[in-house]
């Protein structure tokens, strides 16, 4: 076991690190809406009455070219890491005892940091599964990662299904309640879970105050909001959707990164076919899901969770970018900002961990109390200046030392002994 150690500064992969850098700095465009809003806000701009001007302007253009699209790229590369630490020879005691402080680490940060959209407690369980398709082949990566899109595709045609299907049965469920008719024990509990989700999706005053209560109330009162809210995520959505999410995702870096893509061995012509045509997939297929959400007034079955398409148009997005970067990587364009992004993806357990940081200190009570206090350009001011702190923080931080603080935790509890820090 003294013969075990983590991979050195110089044995990492570059574009990869940049990629990543851009896909946490990306995901911020999202978070920041869940920080900074009603949490229903990020599937609906009625909630906070961006429907019009600048704020429209932004509701737009973060839907039409980012939502999932980062997600995607930053749970990809996760995948290419498992692939990286599985091909250095670690066994599964180092393995899952790494996963086991990840998961840790991301209690730690839904809990304690009280975010309610931490993915590294998901991306532990993930990861941990994923150890088992550590020698796959890229095609058989390929082909398990479609199984799993398709079932996650079956899970959102069905509750689209539904979704269109609750509305007008609700009503005639309701019409018979309201003629005096008896109904069914299904016909009940049907009406009663519709209730719940209009009520969820389109809250009540006394659901709002209760909600709030994780913003606007003292650190106890936020913490016991957070946790039930947790719970209900853990139990309801880890095992159904989120974990298949993100394994999809990870399978698909894992396939990507064996063959060759993820590491810049394509050829140019390659990164840039492939670029134009995901892009183009990704932008038809957002643009009708977006033409969708707003003509249709916003209607449940179109805003509030993903539809049968979701899953081709996150992921033809975040290939289009990763191509771009590549094709960058490969002419040397934007050599600065493709370190600084680096920097950034060489840090991104204590830049991602940050984020939530930043969101406690700005928007709780006990903070700034900016909760719901600010338009939506002016929390993506508050983005912009989080990414300089981030960018300057690392690039200064990784010229002293050879890794980030937490990731430096990271890798001392993996291997139960300090690392040496000084670069």
């Amino acid at each position: 076991m003294s013969g075990l150690a983590p991979a050195a500064p110089r044995g990492r992969i570059e574009v990869i690190d940049t990629i990543r850098g851009f896909a946490l700095l990306g995901i911020m465009l999202m978070n920041i809406l869940v920080f900074g809003l009603p949490i229903t806000a990020l599937f609906d701009p009625t909630v906070d009455g961006a429907t019009t001007g600048i704020d429209f302007g932004i509701f737009f253009t973060m839907e039409l070219l980012f939502e999932g699209a980062m997600r995607t790229l930053f749970c990809m590369l996760f995948g290419a890491g498992i692939v990286m630490l599985t091909a250095r020879g670690k066994g599964a005691a180092i393995y899952y005892k790494r996963h086991l402080i990840l998961l840790g680490l991301g209690l730690i940060n839904a809990f304690v940091l009280l975010w309610i959209g931490d993915i590294l407690t998901v991306y532990a369980f993930a990861g941990m599964i994923l150890f088992l398709a550590r020698d796959w082949r890229p095609k058989r990566l390929f082909a398990a990662a479609g199984c799993v899109f398709a079932y996650l595709a079956i899970c959102y045609t069905s509750l689209f299904a539904l979704m269109s299907y609750m509305p007008g049965y609700s009503e005639t469920v309701q019409a018979k309640l309201d003629a005096g008719e008896a109904i069914t024990v299904v016909e009940q509990d049907m009406l009663e879970g519709w209730r719940e989700a209009e009520e969820y999706f389109h809250p009540t005053e006394d659901l709002l105050a209760e909600q709030a209560l994780k913003f606007e109330g003292a650190y106890p009162e936020a913490f016991s909001a957070n946790a039930v809210e947790l719970g209900e995520i853990y139990v309801f959505g880890l095992p159904f959707f989120l974990i298949w999410d993100s394994i999809a995702c990870m399978l698909l870096g894992m396939a990507l990164f064996k063959n060759g893509f993820l590491t810049g061995q394509r050829s140019q012509h390659r990164y840039l076919v492939t670029a134009i045509l995901a892009f183009s997939i990704g932008l038809a297929v957002n643009g009708f899901e977006l033409a969708m959400k707003i003509g249709s007034g916003y209607l449940l079955k179109w805003s509030y969770g993903p539809v049968f398409s979701y899953d081709l148009g996150r992921v033809a997005m975040g290939l289009g970018f990763a191509s771009l970067i590549m094709l960058a990587n490969a002419r040397g364009y934007f050599a600065k900002l493709r370190r600084a992004l680096a920097a950034v993806g060489r840090m991104a357990l204590t830049n991602y961990i940050l984020q939530s940081v930043f969101g406690l200190i700005l928007f709780r009570d006990f903070g700034f109390g900016l909760w719901s206090e600010l338009d939506r350009h002016e929390l993506y001011c508050i983005v912009l200046g989080e990414w300089v702190v981030m960018v300057a923080f690392s690039v200064w931080w990784l010229r002293r030392y050879r890794f980030g603080p937490l990731e430096w935790l990271w890798r001392s509890l993996t291997y139960s002994r300090p690392q040496r820090m000084l670069a």
